[in-house]
């Protein structure tokens, strides 16, 4: 059987948009609560009959995610122009690594706005 697993994490953090025109509203300091969906897709393992650990699934994302929580974005290495759309490439390459069945990862930069990215 073939499944995905979905698990939610939030953070909060800061950021403006460097590329945009003077007098557009998101070229200024500004904050957004971030949800991001985080998707798994593979096979259920036969004996424990699930794909992964929930706990294990938390264990190995939620330091990526620490890594944003309260931060002004634009500070960090790979998101100096941090669109919803360079958040999830970043968190991406951050993740897949460490969780090859990695899906889908959906950034919601406010409660009607989000990005859904699978890789390249």
């Amino acid at each position: 059987m073939k499944v995905k697993l979905k698990k939610i994490f939030m953070f909060d953090a800061a950021h403006k948009l460097p590329d945009l025109e003077a007098g557009h509203k998101c070229a200024t300091l500004h904050g957004h609560t971030y949800k991001v969906e985080i998707l798994l897709e593979g096979p259920v393992e036969e004996r424990k009959k699930w794909l992964i650990d929930f706990g294990e699934f938390k264990r190995i994302v939620q330091p990526v995610i620490d890594e944003l929580d309260h931060t002004f974005l634009n500070d960090i290495s790979g998101l100096e122009n941090p669109t919803a759309e360079n958040i999830c490439r970043w968190l991406w390459g951050k993740i897949k690594p460490m969780l090859p069945l990695l899906y889908e990862i959906v950034v919601w930069e406010t409660d009607t706005s989000a990005c859904i990215y699978n890789g390249e």
